[in-house]
């Protein structure tokens, strides 16, 4: 599942590309998708709204749009969006990686006033669509239920902290995970901040002194920063909006790297499961 880093990627793209353009038509194959309304109805209601900007909290996109609506989109484990014109670019490295097999499973197309398309690709079918009134979206339940944005000003160490002694006896693999409590972390990422925390994903949180809960605030956003500037992490479905994989899979520490050397200390690189989601770590570089 896309987490914060690629979901950032493809907000900063739409920002880029499609801020100011002009819904016109909307196709789609598989209605289910869309969670409020009829897709009849949901056409209807989207057509002629400008995008006037695009933006998230945790892993949830919004589009906010013309006449006081917001369309929500949550790509779930296998969707991405992609935006394409009549005439296709390649990237730098001379690709078009909208030819890519994984960009081939468009089951929604939104027409806009440039020529330009924004395509949601879903190879499972697990993506959300709604259309809501903007003042209600952050009234929506899922929504309401969402912690702190892992990369938002509110996120400070002060409220970290709080949100550590309220699951004291809890491992911290599974606290950063929990999205009720820190939005925008997921399973990639929670591996990468403990390794360079140096901090094991099975330790309660009560053993976790002062200190070491500076240092692991601090990984969380060098971690998610750095993936934001690598631009994601694609180590199966995940694409950005120009259908092109991130980047961060190349760097990565132990995430996926098990049975390999770990880089700092040469001991082979450990994988576990916790709350049915593996876990990568290093039991020498992490206490």
């Amino acid at each position: 599942m896309p987490e914060l880093p690629e979901v950032q990627t493809i907000i900063t793209d739409l920002n880029e590309k499609i801020k100011g353009d002009t819904v016109v038509s909307f196709w789609t194959d598989w209605g289910k998708t869309i969670k409020n309304k009829s897709a009849e109805r949901f056409t209807k209601e989207i057509g002629g709204r400008k995008i006037l900007g695009v933006r998230r909290i945790g892993k949830n996109i919004f589009l906010d749009l013309s006449g006081g609506k917001t369309l929500y989109i949550h790509l779930k484990m296998t969707g991405h969006l992609l935006v394409k014109s009549s005439k296709l670019k390649v990237k730098s490295d001379g690709k078009n990686y909208f030819d890519d097999k994984v960009n081939q499973y468009v089951h929604h197309i939104w027409k806009l006033k440039s020529g330009r398309t924004l395509e949601f690709s879903d190879l499972r079918k697990f993506g959300k669509i709604v259309l809501e009134d903007t003042d209600k979206i952050n009234f929506l339940k899922e929504i309401k239920a969402l912690g702190v944005d892992a990369m938002s000003e509110e996120f400070t160490f002060a409220k970290f902290h709080e949100i550590l002694d309220r699951k004291k006896k809890s491992p911290v693999g599974l606290l950063l995970m929990d999205q009720n409590l820190i939005a925008g972390i997921g399973n990639i990422y929670r591996s990468e901040i403990l390794f360079d925390a140096e901090i094991l994903p099975t330790r309660r949180i009560e053993t976790i002194d002062l200190l070491e809960r500076k240092k692991l605030y601090a990984s969380i956003g060098k971690i998610l920063k750095k993936a934001i500037k690598y631009r994601g992490t694609s180590d199966s479905d995940y694409r950005d909006t120009s259908g092109a994989p991130g980047g961060y899979q190349k760097i990565a520490r132990v995430y996926r790297r098990d049975k390999q050397v770990c880089q700092k200390c040469g001991t082979i690189i450990k994988r576990e499961v916790l709350g049915q989601r593996s876990i990568f770590f290093c039991e020498k570089c992490q206490k």
